[in-house]
């Protein structure tokens, strides 16, 4: 049984702007109906460039319909240029969380988006529409995994399928899956990082706690909490089971600290307080 937020809940029993706009200045179509998930963005701009209106037909499930929903909230009355900057990210903690598996319906909002915008301005449709066909199954291209592993830092063949489907038919595109994800791994360990601003450190460490660490450790009865940044500093307090555990130890040294210098910072160090 996946796990709802509130907001989402009511997003998807009671969704915004949901309907059509006649002589739409923008339309954006995604995924179908083959695939079990589909969706029609609409915008309205005038001429300041402002998106004074945005509707939604979908056909999915609940996360598919709230996320849509979601979306029209965000960028109505937003300047084109801002609006464009939303992130599949972005829909998700406006929803304030959605189940991994999931995941695939915020990127289905950010695609359909994109698509909108670029009927809009005449443009030719982004680059998930154009590539080598890895999921036969869901239509999903090599492109997009590439994308959704990138901007999301995916690890795993079965993270991709939470925010694409693909891998979740027939399962014949596993293992090339897995290569485009070793690919992207290899060009960002080639690529020098950036210094990040300690806003971007703690927002980076927030997200890697959320998607690497915190779910194992709830998984045993435990948790994490980030108490403190500073620097290349981390201060975290371990809860629930985890905070009497024997190996504690272990598990901050080997598996927090670990997963925190291979996502955020190799010269992270890590500490433990009681609180």
């Amino acid at each position: 049984m996946w796990d709802y937020s509130e907001k989402l809940k009511d997003h998807f029993y009671n969704p915004r702007n949901v309907g059509k706009i006649e002589n739409a200045d923008g339309v954006g179509e995604v995924g179908s109906l083959a695939c079990g998930d589909a969706l029609t963005l609409y915008l309205k701009v005038n001429k300041d460039g402002i998106v004074e209106d945005a509707k939604f037909q979908t056909f999915g499930c609940g996360s598919a319909i709230a996320s849509a929903s979601a979306l029209t909230e965000m960028i109505i009355g937003k300047p084109l240029a801002e609006a464009e900057k939303v992130t599949n990210q972005d829909i998700a903690e406006f929803l304030e969380g959605l189940p991994r598996e999931k995941m695939h319906c915020s990127v289905m909002g950010r695609e359909a988006l994109e698509a909108a915008i670029a009927n809009y301005r005449g443009e030719k449709p982004t680059e998930h529409d154009a590539g080598e066909v890895v999921c036969m199954c869901f239509g999903v291209t090599d492109n997009e995994i590439r994308r959704v592993v990138r901007e999301n830092r995916l690890t795993t063949v079965e993270e991709v399928t939470n925010f694409t489907k693909a891998g979740g038919g027939c399962g014949g595109c596993r293992d090339r899956i897995q290569e485009l994800i070793n690919e992207v791994a290899a060009a960002a360990r080639a690529e020098p990082r950036k210094p990040l601003t300690n806003l971007q450190k703690i927002k980076l460490i927030e997200e890697v706690i959320d998607r690497e660490i915190r779910p194992s450790l709830q998984a045993d009865g435990g948790d994490i909490e980030l108490i403190d940044v500073d620097g290349n500093r981390v201060v975290v307090a371990l809860r629930g089971a985890c905070a009497k555990c024997l190996s504690a130890e272990f598990t901050l040294a080997g598996f927090v600290e670990a997963k925190l210098r291979e996502f955020v910072d190799p010269a992270l160090v890590l500490e433990e307080v009681q609180r």
